[in-house]
């Protein structure tokens, strides 16, 4: 698996479908961007990010170049803590371990060029497949928010997760 700088013009076809309903929607962007994903709401978030927090989204691609996976990071220069964000795979390609490589090397990224000590991310308490997933990557929970979001009739807590350079498995 690969890291590539996302390209809107390029991936965003390959991605936008990914997310087939509203609630798995709502879990990776907490409703950030209306559902279903359109074009200019998903560039105008990305750009915004950019801005305010220096995100950088990238895909993960199969050794031969196919889109399986979308994540951004960014580094809070304060607190010298990167995070991770709106992490998504191809559902066609789920189970594969893909989510755990993408996540691993977006991390080794944050330590290796951003020059984080640390880097997070935040689940709902909800999606305990994503959290399964990055348990599996490395990371552990630092703390977590009960009801942090509502939806619909349902109240998700949030979790912070985080991980060290030195629990980091050396990527492949």
């Amino acid at each position: 698996m690969r890291l590539r700088p996302y390209v809107h013009s390029h991936d965003f076809d390959k991605i936008k479908d990914w997310l087939t309903d509203e609630r798995a929607h709502t879990l990776w962007c907490a409703n950030r961007m209306k559902f279903p994903l359109e074009k200019d709401d998903f560039a105008g978030l990305i750009q915004d990010l950019f801005e305010r927090t220096g995100d950088c989204p990238f895909v993960a691609t199969e050794d031969n170049g196919n889109v399986v996976g979308f994540i951004c990071c960014s580094v809070n220069c304060d607190s010298n803590e990167a995070m991770l964000k709106f992490v998504v795979v191809d559902p066609n390609q789920r189970g594969k371990g893909y989510g755990k490589q993408m996540v691993r090397l977006a991390a080794q990224y944050c330590f290796d060029i951003a020059k984080a000590e640390l880097v997070h991310l935040n689940v709902f308490t909800a999606n305990t497949a994503a959290r399964r997933c990055y348990e599996k990557a490395g990371f552990t929970e630092r703390n977590t928010t009960p009801d942090a979001f509502k939806y619909k009739d349902e109240s998700w807590g949030r979790c912070n997760m985080t991980i060290k350079r030195e629990d980091l498995p050396i990527c492949r």
